[in-house]
C-alpha cells in the first residue's frame, strides 16, 4: 500500500511542479495587478501542497517522525519568509520570493531524503535549514543596508583588497581537496571564501566601471580582475576562476558596449583554457571524463557515469522518493544533487527547476533595467 501511495505521490508532485512553473511565466503576460496577485497566491498554495505531498511520502517510506518535524519547521520558515517580505518590503518582486521558496523546498526534500542514510540521520537537513534561516535573515537586512549605506559605490579598492586577500589566504594556507585548494574547516562548518569574494568582486567591478569606462580605467580594472583569476588558478580552483572571468567579461561589455573587449576576452579565455589543460593533470582527467565518462569510468569518470545512470533510471517521471538509489552517486548531496533529484523525481521535475531559475533570471534583468543608478544596475 505504501509503495502505491509513493508512486501516486510522484505524479502529483510533477503535476504541482509543472503548474507552478507554468504560472512563473504566465505572470509576464498579465497586465492587471489583481490577476498577478491571484497567480502569486496560487503559487504559494501549489508550493505548500508539493511540500506536504513529498514529506508525507517520505514519512510513509521511512516511518520516521523526524521527517515530519523537518517538514513542519520548513513550512513555518517559508511561511514566515513570505509574510515578512510582504510586511517589510511591500514592493518586493513576489515572483522572486516565491521562486526562492520553491527552490529551497526542492533542495530540502532531496537533502532530507539523502541524509536519512547518514551516520547521523537528517543532520544535513537540520544544518541546511539553519543555513536557510541565516540566509533569509541576511536577505531581509541587506536591502535596508543598501538603502542606508549610500557610499557603497565608493569602496572600489576596499572590495578588491579584501577579496584578493581572502583568495590569497586560501592559496597559501588551505588544504587540498580533489586537487584544488578551496576552503577552511572551522569546526563543523566548511568555509569557502571564493563564494563570498564573488559578491565583493561584483561590487568592485561595478564601482570601478561606474566611475569611468575610459580605456585607462578599463585596463586597471582588468588587471585587478585578472589578479583575482590568477590567484584562483594558483589555488587550482579553476571552476571559480572561470566564473570570475565570465562575470567580469559580461559586466565589462554591459558597461562599455564595446564588442572588441568581449572578443578579446573570449580569445584570451580560450587561450588560457588550452594552457590550463596542458598544465593541470586533474583538468585533463575531467575533460576526458566529460568527453566519455564510461570510457574513463575507473580513471575519473566514475562520478559522472553514476550520475548519468541515475538520470537514465529516473527517466521522465522518476522512481519515486525512496524508490531509487541516489546514494550510489558520489557526493550526491553537494556535487550532484541535480542527478539525485532527477532519479527520484524525474526529468520533468528537473526541467521545471531549470525553468524556475530562468524565470528568476528574467525577473533580475527586468529589475536591473529599471534601475537608474549605474552601480546597482551593474
Amino acid at each position: 500500500m505504501v509503495n502505491i501511495i509513493i508512486q501516486i505521490s510522484k505524479y502529483l508532485i510533477i503535476i504541482l511542479m509543472a503548474a507552478y512553473t507554468f504560472s512563473c511565466f504566465s505572470i509576464f503576460t498579465q497586465s492587471y495587478e489583481d490577476e498577478e496577485k491571484r497567480t502569486l497566491i496560487v503559487q504559494d498554495v501549489l508550493m505548500f501542497l508539493l511540500q506536504l505531498t513529498a514529506f508525507t511520502a517520505m514519512y510513509l517510506a521511512t516511518d520516521d517522525i523526524r521527517v515530519l518535524f523537518i517538514y513542519a519547521a520548513l513550512a513555518v520558515v517559508l511561511l514566515a519568509v513570505i509574510l515578512l517580505y510582504n510586511l517589510i518590503y511591500p514592493n518586493v518582486s513576489r515572483l522572486v520570493v516565491n521562486n526562492m521558496c520553491m527552490l529551497i523546498t526542492a533542495g530540502m526534500i532531496m537533502i532530507t531524503r539523502l541524509s536519512s542514510d547518514n551516520p547521523t540521520p537528517y543532520g544535513s537537513s537540520v544544518r541546511q535549514l539553519v543555513f536557510i534561516i541565516v540566509g533569509i535573515i541576511f536577505g531581509l537586512v541587506v536591502p535596508v543596508l543598501i538603502r542606508k549605506l549610500t557610499f557603497l559605490d565608493q569602496w572600489t579598492y576596499v572590495y578588491a583588497g579584501v577579496g584578493g586577500a581572502a583568495l590569497l589566504a586560501v592559496a597559501l594556507f588551505a588544504g587540498r581537496s580533489g586537487g584544488a585548494k578551496l576552503s577552511f574547516d572551522l569546526g563543523p562548518v566548511n568555509i569557502q571564501p571564493s563564494e563570498f569574494v564573488k559578491i565583493l568582486f561584483v561590487f568592485f567591478v561595478a564601482a570601478s566601471l561606474k566611475k569611468s569606462t575610459e580605456f585607462k580605467n578599463v585596463v586597471v580594472t582588468t588587471a585587478i580582475a585578472a589578479a583575482h583569476v590568477l590567484i584562483l588558478v594558483v589555488s587550482t580552483d579553476l571552476g571559480a576562476a572561470l566564473i570570475f572571468f565570465i562575470v567580469y567579461l559580461i559586466m565589462l561589455y554591459v558597461a562599455t558596449r564595446q564588442p572588441l573587449y568581449a572578443l578579446a576576452g573570449i580569445a584570451a579565455g580560450c587561450g588560457a583554457a588550452v594552457v590550463g589543460y596542458h598544465l593541470f593533470s586533474h583538468i585533463q582527467v575531467r575533460v576526458e571524463a566529460w568527453q566519455d565518462p564510461f570510457a574513463a569510468y575507473s580513471e575519473g569518470g566514475y562520478q559522472i557515469a553514476q550520475s548519468l545512470f541515475a538520470i537514465g533510471s529516473g527517466s521522465w517521471f522518476g522512481t519515486g522518493l525512496f524508490q531509487g538509489q541516489p546514494d550510489t552517486i558520489p557526493v550526491a548531496e553537494t556535487d550532484l544533487i541535480f542527478s539525485a533529484v532527477t532519479e527520484e523525481m524525474g526529468v520533468i521535475f528537473s526541467l521545471c527547476l531549470i525553468l524556475i531559475c530562468v524565470s528568476c533570471y528574467v525577473m533580475f534583468l527586468n529589475i536591473a533595467m529599471e534601475l537608474k543608478n549605474q552601480f546597482y544596475k551593474l
